[in-house]
């Protein structure tokens, strides 16, 4: 069950058109920083989608709701990395996971992007959502405060492996960042299972970009 009114926003348009050679290159802006992503064709997790946009201008617009400043933090499907950025630029430990034909990219952009900044260094690793998450993640060891995912639930086969992804890394005292746009039956039976198994409160809606924002956290027994 769903709790909470969330508030109605529109995606900002926080990146800034240049004359460029390359095509695959897009600039944006957050907290101050002008970032620059290199987009790949070749792989869905190598572009930027609107949740990672939508979440971005979120957590720069909720710095006391949600500070991150020395915080753990983990972003499942990481993609271009844009998101793990700018949790970097917040001030926190991140670690951008995804799977290992995106990982080049992906840390060419986290390490582009953050080389120069006085902040935590962020890591990059691989993660098979559902796969070796004991060993490569030990509970012992791994605790997040906070765990992102941005545009993760879409026409894909592994949404039984990522619901148990997001299971095994929300401990008590996480919080789960989700932001999606919706556009299948399976996306909305994905929340539907989310909202099953944890306390969930939609934070914001996106309706130009059908993107809903929410927060989840573990159910106190």
């Amino acid at each position: 069950s769903l709790t909470g009114s969330p508030v109605t926003l529109k995606i900002l348009q926080n990146w800034v058109p240049r004359v460029s050679h390359y095509f695959d290159k897009e600039h944006y802006t957050y907290v101050g920083h002008q970032i620059v992503i290199q987009e790949s064709i070749e792989h869905f997790g190598a572009v930027v989608w609107p949740g990672a946009l939508a979440l971005s201008q979120y957590l720069e617009a909720n710095q006391e709701q949600f500070n991150l400043k020395d915080k753990k933090v983990l972003e499942i499907g990481a993609g271009t990395g844009l998101l793990s950025i700018v949790a970097c630029i917040l001030g926190a430990h991140v670690t951008a996971t995804d799977l290992p034909e995106v990982l080049e990219n992906l840390s060419y952009n986290i390490s582009r992007n953050t080389q120069n900044l006085n902040m935590h260094k962020p890591e990059v690793r691989k993660l098979v959502w559902g796969e070796g998450l004991n060993e490569d993640f030990p509970v012992s060891t791994y605790h997040y405060d906070f765990i992102l995912a941005t545009d993760v639930v879409y026409h894909h086969g592994a949404l039984d492996p990522l619901l148990a992804t997001m299971v095994y890394f929300c401990k008590p005292g996480t919080v789960l960042l989700w932001a999606n746009k919706f556009r299948f039956s399976t996306d909305y039976e994905f929340l539907e299972k989310v909202c099953n198994i944890f306390n969930t409160t939609i934070l914001a809606e996106f309706p130009e970009s059908n993107v809903k924002l929410l927060k989840a956290t573990v159910r106190k027994n």
